[in-house]
């Protein structure tokens, strides 16, 4: 499996990537800030500048239904933050 497993769009980061030149990715959980950041200038040919990691872990959740309580739990996933250098851009909706 890759380090990079999708890049995040959202109206926040769309905002960061025109005024900062920050993008958000969900990466791998065991991936380090080097990795990251040589995933990232391979894949879309930039430099990066610095990378920034967020752990988050899933939280339980449970809901009513017929058939009782379900009981479960969403998944635990890793977001990086990733700063480009210069006047580098990353297009999302290049290959749509």
């Amino acid at each position: 499996m890759g380090i990079i497993i999708k890049p995040l769009v959202t109206e926040k980061l769309t905002v960061l990537g025109e005024k900062l030149n920050r993008y958000g990715f969900i990466v791998s959980r065991d991936a380090n800030k080097i990795e990251i950041k040589a995933a990232v200038e391979q894949m879309y040919n930039v430099t990066v500048a610095s990378v920034n990691t967020v752990n988050y872990h899933g939280k339980r959740k449970s809901r009513y239904t017929k058939a009782g309580m379900l009981k479960g739990h969403t998944n635990h996933y890793k977001k990086a933050y990733v700063t480009l250098a210069g006047e580098d851009k990353i297009d999302f909706y290049a290959n749509i």
